[in-house]
């Protein structure tokens, strides 16, 4: 509806859009206020982060303190964007953007900014949308009505599609993909459901006797989409303390969300931990080890493992733990071919949960040049409750990383239920503990009973009476009670191992396992990292 508040805001908007050649139908569905245009290009965007790196760091302007402690968690619920104000609402393309508002929680100032690629002699301009209040909805109360103009976003997403079948998703309501708090991202996958978060960039993820940094994405510039299409491309600028970098990001929606990464990154000091292409999760407990009573669900997670397909073509799979201290594993490689945090179990009876755990994204990370030398590492943090990020995984280069270092990077993330590349052979579905020995005798000290399962083709063909063979190794502690047997569950290819592990001290224990029959290998590998510390001061052994 047209009314005297939209016309001005209208035709303020045509002026300056009209000026950078936007389409017409881009300028009516379009109601905010720019700043002066200016020239832009990819590489103009990366020279620019050059340039800052090698200039000492100043943190953004932000709005007034006061005003933004007051917009708390309750006071930023009743603030909303009026998606009349989207950008692309009525087209080109078909996914709208909306934005969030600066608050308590996230109060670094985000600039956004509209390209068009139709400016004089072809050379792409870009104008900056400047904040008003009156884009948002909020009440005549709201300390936000104090924010200066200009002061901001918090952070974007893209509304679902304009053109599909409006029976079943509503635009206004419903968005696929989001950028939120520093260099956070996350996107639904084809589950329609959010879950674990990427990251532009990680620093001193856990590095011993240094803080963590968080960089922040300080500016995103959208390109005006073609009509219909199913692709978005945005650009990006990062800065922190210690970093300058500028991103290109080719988003598609399909059945999942694929997006293409591409960055140049620039170093104005030296860095512990260079975690590249991080990838954020949650996983409290899952069937593996969990405390009686601990609460009403059998599991809480977003993610339930790592996996990994290394440089010479090993499929492994890594459950997370949420170990008694933080723990740091790497697993050394050359040009990976990639690796994920996944979300295996979609099975809503182990959950029991209405906010859907079983509907959360898995997230693969393919390089698309080749990384050389390095490791994934993954880290996992101690959390007791559900609405902390504990663990996180990266690609951390072998070479230091010091200051004056820079990295061109293109990679492509696959935010969907399963890994885009899977293994022929079985894939392990299940982690379970429980206390060493024999029903019925007394349970002897310092061991633990592990049930690994599989299922898959390879095992599928293993004639009657075949049993696949438990290809065990360990960094201590020993064996015993090694067997493998069909699950009892009638379904074909499930298999498990079971074995004991005696160990003794509270030092961490690496295991691998695999099966195997007649010399031709059955199964990814299994990869456990085993707290005997946790184990006894949580769970009793």
């Amino acid at each position: 509806m047209i009314n005297r508040r939209t016309f001005l805001h209208s035709a303020a908007a045509t002026a300056t859009l009209a000026a950078l050649g936007i389409p017409l139908e881009v300028i009516a569905a379009n109601r905010v206020k720019f700043g002066k245009a200016s020239a832009f290009s990819f590489d103009a965007l990366i020279a620019k982060a050059q340039a800052q790196a090698k200039q000492p760091y100043a943190p953004q302007r932000t709005a007034p303190r006061e005003i933004l402690e007051k917009i708390d968690y309750e006071a930023l619920g009743k603030i909303s964007f009026n998606t009349d104000y989207a950008l692309f609402a009525n087209g080109p393309g078909q996914f709208p953007v909306t934005f969030f508002h600066l608050g308590k929680f996230f109060q670094s100032p985000v600039h956004m900014h509209l390209i068009d690629g139709s400016g004089r002699g072809g050379a792409a301009v870009e104008s900056e949308i400047l904040y008003d209040e009156t884009y948002f909805d909020m009440p005549a109360d709201s300390p936000a009505r104090k924010m200066p103009r200009g002061s901001g976003f918090a952070g974007f997403r893209f509304q679902e599609s304009t053109t599909g079948d409006q029976s079943k998703l509503d635009w206004h309501k419903n968005d696929w993909v989001a950028f939120l708090g520093a260099s956070y991202f996350r996107a639904i996958g084809d589950l329609y459901q959010y879950g674990l978060s990427a990251r532009g960039i990680a620093l001193d993820v856990a590095q011993a006797g240094q803080p963590e940094e968080f960089p922040n994405f300080t500016h995103f510039y959208f390109t005006v989409p073609e009509d219909n299409s199913d692709t978005v491309v945005i650009y990006a600028m990062l800065e922190g303390p210690s970093i300058c970098g500028a991103y290109k990001f080719t988003m598609q929606r399909g059945a999942g969300v694929t997006m293409e990464v591409e960055t140049a990154l620039f170093l104005r000091r030296d860095i512990g931990r260079f975690g590249i292409a991080p990838v954020t999760s949650m996983n409290w407990f899952s069937e593996a080890v969990k405390a009686t009573g601990s609460d009403w669900r059998p599991e809480v997670h977003d993610s339930d493992g790592l996996a990994l397909w290394s440089g010479g073509g090993e499929h492994i799979w890594r459950p997370l733990n949420n170990p008694g201290q933080t723990m740091v594993s790497a697993f050394g490689d050359n040009n990976p071919k990639g690796f994920g945090l996944l979300q295996r179990d979609r099975n809503f009876d182990h959950y029991q949960d209405g906010v859907h755990y079983e509907r959360r994204p898995s997230l693969w990370v393919e390089p698309l040049d080749g990384w050389g030398k390095g490791a994934v590492q993954l880290v996992e943090i101690p959390t007791d409750d559900e609405i902390h990020d504990n663990i996180v995984a990266m690609w951390v280069p072998s070479a230091k990383a010091v200051a004056g270092n820079n990295y061109r990077l293109r990679y492509r993330l696959y935010w969907q239920k399963d890994e885009p590349f899977p293994s022929p052979l079985a894939r392990c579905v299940a982690t379970r503990l429980g206390n060493g020995g024999v029903p019925g005798q007394p349970r002897p000290e310092n061991v633990r009973k592990f049930m690994v399962e599989f299922i898959g083709a390879p095992l599928e063909k293993l004639a009657y009476g075949e049993l696949p063979e438990a290809v065990l190794t360990t960094s201590r502690g020993a064996f015993s009670y090694i067997f493998t047997e069909a699950v009892p569950d009638g379904v074909a290819g499930h298999w498990r191992a079971q074995f004991d592990l005696k160990v003794d001290g509270t030092a961490p224990v690496d295991m691998r396992l695999f099966l195997r029959h007649k010399d031709v290998t059955l199964s990814e590998t299994w990869l456990f990292l085993y707290n005997p510390f946790k184990t006894r001061t949580v769970y009793g052994n």
